[in-house]
């Protein structure tokens, strides 16, 4: 079973990174249409939907060593959970696609930034997890606190907190060749310590969003402090 966790955890990172490539293949290639677009969103939702939520349910709470009638309501629980952070990646890949075609948006959509959290960096954060310690969830305490991990990240996916994209990343600026050099490094990192620092990356992805959110609410524009009813999420 352990095995199994893994492989199905590491399926789901490699689609992570055929993810981020997938459209700029497209845009090389002069093949880009409406179809696409639209299987690629329904791809998204099983691959980074579906799966996720199946893993983490199975691999958090499919191994508890409770009493029976508190692991009944437990697993039931998780299922609402783990169904939840379906819905909010669904609408997630939904708001995404609605932004990018409507043109009063137009504005308000950057390439470079994401509003709320996407669907893969979930799916990456609870596939990085796994890895990490494929070993099933035992104990119960454990177990409702990565149901709460779960909910925290179908939370930040209808967020409106801006995360970076790199989908756009450009190879052919200055500083192009400190880009390949980094990318490198990252992965001889990843193919030696895979386990520590994917999920490293994800966590650090998955809390940029929020320390961005938490430095911009402090910070000082024309001596007046920023608060959340007046920090602009519109503001480029």
């Amino acid at each position: 079973m352990r095995g199994e966790f893994d492989q199905a955890a590491i399926a789901i990172g490699i689609a992570v990174v055929f993810d981020g490539m997938d459209g700029r293949i497209a845009r090389l290639t002069n093949s880009s249409s409406e179809f696409g677009v639209q299987i690629d969103s329904l791809a998204d939702v099983a691959t980074f939907g579906i799966a996720p939520a199946l893993l983490a349910y199975y691999w958090g709470l499919g191994n508890l060593q409770v009493i029976q009638s508190f692991s009944q309501h437990l697993e039931q629980l998780g299922w609402i959970i783990c169904f939840g952070y379906l819905v909010c990646g669904a609408m997630r890949l939904a708001r995404f696609n609605t932004q990018s075609k409507s043109s009063q948006s137009s504005s308000e959509y950057s390439e470079k930034r994401f509003v709320g959290m996407p669907i893969p960096a979930g799916a990456g954060l609870i596939a990085a997890t796994v890895h990490f310690n494929p070993e099933p969830i035992s104990y119960w305490a454990i177990g409702v606190g990565w149901m709460v991990i779960i909910s925290f990240l179908s939370f930040l996916m209808v967020s409106t907190i801006r995360y970076p994209s790199f989908k756009y990343f450009d190879f052919k600026k200055r500083n192009r060749y400190i880009n390949v050099a980094f990318l490198g490094l990252a992965i001889a990192l990843i193919h030696q310590y895979s386990e520590v620092v994917l999920l490293i990356l994800a966590v650090s992805y998955v809390s940029s969003g929020l320390f961005v959110r938490f430095i911009s609410m402090f910070k000082t524009t024309n001596g007046s402090l920023l608060t959340p009813d007046t920090f602009d999420l519109n503001d480029e």
